[in-house]
């Protein structure tokens, strides 16, 4: 039997971010092409001997009459279709000159990034939402004996160092005292408009209502299937390629990679290093944040090899 060998198509594509870093600029496919009337981030192939950075530039030109400045990297997304594979290089925009409109007489709109889930998207961007959505900061909480302590150095990291992404990981605690715990930090948190994930069971939603769960990396590969509602944010552990597909499999929302370095928590834990931590976010259905010995003097690194940016306790705890 024939098998039929599909087309690749390599895209760039650009999240352009208001100056408020509030809203995100979409565009209507055209009615007449593939897909037609569902929503995208603007963008298109890349010609031949092009990169994928030029290519968004000659693109957002064409279709938007804008001159990009400067840009980010920001997820690289795999799908693929009955009939072809599409690699999107995806880029975040901060920095252009000119005002973006329809230069090709399609409708383009600049949208809340808590809106764009209301609008139809083809299914190989949903990883791209997930990206545009989350920050590039994930704040992993440290074991603290103290209710007070802890409530201290958290509102300190939200206040002075602009956290908007928490893991409350409490393994110490029993669970009355997770439960407190978590209630408090949940004040905090909406406090600040910073979303809290709660390192457990993904029954703790019925007693506290965070945004969502950071599962282990045993307990992910334990599933068969989401175990969360699609409102609430699903995050997972993941240390090879098994559990990143098996997350992949499940719907997780975002990941952590790790260990990147050796860490005084794991000293007899190998590291991957950036290379093998590339090879395998090539890959990956979501968003990466890279874990394991990061500072914020990594964070630049860890986008550019394909990271949504980096995870940590003690560079955000201190």
């Amino acid at each position: 039997m024939d098998t039929m060998v599909k087309r690749r198509v390599h895209v760039a594509a650009a999240a352009m971010v208001s100056g408020d870093g509030l809203r995100v600029l979409i565009a209507r496919r055209p009615s007449t092409v593939d897909q037609g009337g569902l929503w995208e981030f603007p963008g298109g192939k890349l010609a031949p001997y092009e990169t994928g950075f030029e290519a968004l530039k000659r693109e957002l030109h064409e279709e938007l009459g804008v001159e990009i400045q400067r840009a980010q990297p920001l997820i690289r997304v795999h799908h693929e279709y009955p009939d072809k594979h599409v690699l999107m290089d995806v880029w975040q925009v901060r920095d252009y000159a000119g005002e973006p409109f329809g230069r090709e007489g399609q409708a383009v709109r600049w949208v809340g990034l808590t809106d764009l889930f209301n609008y139809p998207f083809p299914a190989a961007n949903m990883p791209i939402l997930r990206a545009v959505m989350l920050p590039t900061e994930y704040l992993i909480t440290a074991e603290e004996a103290s209710d007070d302590t802890f409530l201290t150095k958290l509102e300190r990291a939200l206040r002075e160092d602009g956290v908007r992404l928490v893991q409350l990981r409490a393994k110490t605690l029993e669970p009355e005292a997770y439960v407190s715990r978590a209630e408090q930090a949940l004040a905090l948190c909406r406090r600040y408009d910073a979303r809290l994930l709660l390192n457990g069971d993904p029954a703790l939603l019925d007693t506290v209502d965070a945004d969502g769960i950071h599962l282990t990396s045993e307990h992910l590969m334990k599933l068969e299937r989401r175990p969360l509602a699609e409102n609430k944010w699903l995050a997972a552990s993941t240390h090879d390629h098994a559990q990143l597909e098996q997350a992949g499999r499940i719907g997780c929302d975002f990941v952590t990679l790790s260990p990147l370095r050796t860490t005084p928590t794991h000293p007899d834990v190998a590291p991957m290093g950036w290379h093998d931590f590339q090879q395998l976010v090539e890959r990956a259905a979501m968003p990466v944040f890279a874990l394991g010995g990061m500072t914020r003097h990594d964070a630049d690194h860890a986008r550019s090899v394909g990271a949504q940016g980096i995870a940590s306790i003690r560079d955000f705890w201190k």
